[in-house]
């Protein structure tokens, strides 16, 4: 059994684009974990080198980002303006 680490948390005011956030709080809800979970297991699996979805999670994220209109890609990352 996995060794369960203490850890700290801190509120942050982090803007995020309202599509984006709305199929984070989707995939969240569909692992019955809270945002910020997802979030701090998204980064981790990140800092590692490693993807934090697999195939099943994958399909449900692109089934969201439909029907949430989100068209941005990767390719998009940091060239987002706001009006």
């Amino acid at each position: 059994m996995a060794m369960i680490k203490q850890v700290e948390r801190v509120q942050t005011g982090v803007r995020i684009e309202k599509r984006i956030l709305k199929v984070l709080k989707a995939l969240a809800a569909h692992h019955e974990i809270s945002l910020g979970d997802l979030i701090e297991g998204m980064v981790l699996h990140n800092f590692e080198g490693k993807a934090p979805f697999g195939p099943e999670t994958l399909a449900f994220i692109e089934t969201m980002r439909s029907a949430y209109k989100l068209d941005l890609t990767a390719a998009d990352a940091h060239r987002l303006s706001e009006d």
